[in-house]
């Protein structure tokens, strides 16, 4: 399976508005999550959005962060079709979809999964939902971000639990240094997952956007519509330097591979 996965991703790899992404459906996606041995060395996927493309242009940690990942997938339609107005087939893999298949068809009973949760109740919400699975978390404090410490922990206490899958949930950067610093520790194993909000979808604390909305592209405007505080400066800070990298795209055709 290892030489198998290495030979699909340097065929599949892609850079695309100078993001590294590998062109795999969601089906080929869980049967990689499904059938890869928990016992392996720690690996970890990252699931690039608009915003995180974005940032990628100035930040050169969450660069290093991105090209280090086991797979980088689409997280955004709209990216999506932009990459179709250039004749490229890049597949759509939400975060949010992924986390739910893999709680509905991937893992199993008494399977170890473990959590950095962005709070008590989402933890407690994903052990009623899910009383059959052996589940450990941490929620670590506000302002994980400038706390090496809490960020130290966090590492320290997903690399002991030896779990099959570890969801990170507590939102980008933090969540690409703990999946990178696992990867380099030497006692990590198993799968993370950075799937922002995807945990609070799954257990109905946030309310994603209906699939009519999903399919027409729009599910960032029913996000910044739910949450505007928040999203609207990341929304509005976005655009132009988007508009930029798909010019600059257009320019550097053909598509260049990563």
């Amino acid at each position: 399976m290892v030489a198998i996965d290495k030979a699909l991703l340097e065929c599949s790899r892609r850079v695309f508005l100078e993001t590294p992404f590998d062109l795999l459906t969601d089906k080929i996606v869980l049967d990689m999550l499904r059938t890869s041995p928990p016992e392996r060395a720690f690996r970890y996927v990252v699931t690039p959005n608009v915003d995180y493309v974005v940032r990628l242009r100035t930040d050169s940690d969450l660069r290093h962060y991105v090209r280090d990942a086991w797979l980088s997938v689409c997280d955004s339609r709209p990216i999506c079709l932009l990459a179709r107005m250039l004749f490229i087939k890049l597949p759509l893999v939400t975060g949010s979809d992924l986390t739910i298949e893999l709680f509905r068809s991937v893992i199993e009973a008494g399977d170890r999964i473990t959590l950095v949760a962005p709070n008590s109740d989402v933890v407690e919400r994903l052990r009623s939902s899910f009383p059959h699975v052996d589940l450990r978390a941490i929620v670590p404090p506000a302002g994980l971000r400038d706390n090496p410490e809490a960020m130290k922990a966090c590492v320290d206490f997903v690399a002991a639990q030896s779990s099959r899958f570890v969801f990170l949930a507590v939102g980008s950067p933090q969540s690409d240094v703990i999946a990178h610093q696992l990867a380099h520790h030497p006692q990590a194993c198993g799968i993370g997952l950075s799937i922002g909000a995807s945990l609070e979808f799954l257990v109905g604390t946030k309310r994603r956007a209906p699939r009519w909305v999903q399919r027409m592209g729009l599910e960032w405007l029913h996000r910044l519509l739910s949450e505007p505080r928040r999203l609207w400066r990341r929304y509005a800070y976005s655009v132009v330097p988007l508009v930029k990298l798909f010019s600059h795209e257009v320019v550097a055709r053909p598509f260049r591979h990563g």
